[in-house]
């Protein structure tokens, strides 16, 4: 080989190094929560939010089953502020080939406590949380809304299923039915809090769809809000953020405080 090919060799192995590429497949999917389009989550039906929950099984399961979908991640954008173009409520759903990175880092560390312990992480974290009750929101049957010790967000939230599931495929219909209400009453407190329709994403993170057991997985749904004080003032993650580490505006334990002192009756009924 000549001296230039040698060169030739080793920028392309440099380049492998520091620009790893491969080809990534997968399925997009558009759901839209009901037939009238001026209803979002908070002033739907639970009856109506359960046939949501319902597509969310059957689309996890239908895609899931796809030989090279190891993937499915159901999330909602809501509001122009978090990117959705469309006025109309709805989801989506973004099945791939690849566990996104996010979901990975989640799952090592799920995996590594696991295998520590022989308890999923989450189940641990919810009982310690209900013992304190401090950052508790919401609670019924099957499940629980609190404000995480972790928050970024202002009145960021995450629902843990108080039996620990692997993925939506282990949900009872009596468990779908009450993670529809507290859905509902969580996006109403939302709503409630500056009397706007709250802008947010949402999502669902459970076990990928490899064929593997996951026994350190354990179903939960976060929301993510933007805004900080009132409708027009939001959270900006600029400067020091950005370069170094999240700041809180408020604590957890202020934003529980606050959010579980709202009302879950929507306030636009009644005016």
């Amino acid at each position: 080989m000549s001296l230039i090919g040698q060169k030739s060799e080793h920028s392309r192995r440099q380049s492998q190094i520091f620009f790893p590429l491969k080809p990534e497949r997968g399925i997009n999917r558009v759901i839209c929560f009901l037939e009238n389009h001026s209803l979002s989550l908070s002033e739907m039906e639970v009856v109506d939010i359960k046939k949501v929950v319902d597509v969310w099984q059957q689309q996890y399961e239908e895609l899931g089953s796809e030989e090279y979908i190891n993937h499915v991640q159901i999330f909602e954008n809501k509001g122009r502020v978090m990117g959705c173009r469309n006025a109309h409520p709805h989801g989506q759903i973004w099945a791939q080939s690849s566990v996104p990175s996010i979901c990975l880092k989640t799952q090592e560390n799920l995996k590594k406590y696991f295998n520590k312990n022989g308890t999923t992480l989450l189940r641990d974290y919810l009982t310690t949380e209900l013992k304190s009750s401090e950052r508790i929101i919401l609670e019924n049957e099957d499940f629980v809304a609190l404000v995480p010790f972790w928050v970024v967000w202002p009145y960021e939230t995450i629902i843990i299923s108080k039996r620990v599931m692997e993925n939506i495929l282990q949900f009872s219909n009596s468990e779908k039915l009450s993670l529809a209400s507290i859905i509902k009453d969580l996006t109403t407190m939302y709503d409630n809090l500056f009397e706007f329709s709250f802008p947010y994403s949402a999502g669902i993170h459970q076990s990928p769809t490899d064929g593997k057991s996951h026994p350190e997985w354990h179903f939960h749904m976060h929301f993510y809000p933007l805004l900080l004080r009132n409708a027009e003032v939001k959270k900006f993650v600029v400067g020091y953020e950005m370069l170094a580490e999240a700041q809180r505006d408020i604590t957890p334990e202020h934003s529980a405080e606050i959010l579980k002192n709202i009302s879950t009756v929507h306030y636009k009924i009644g005016k």
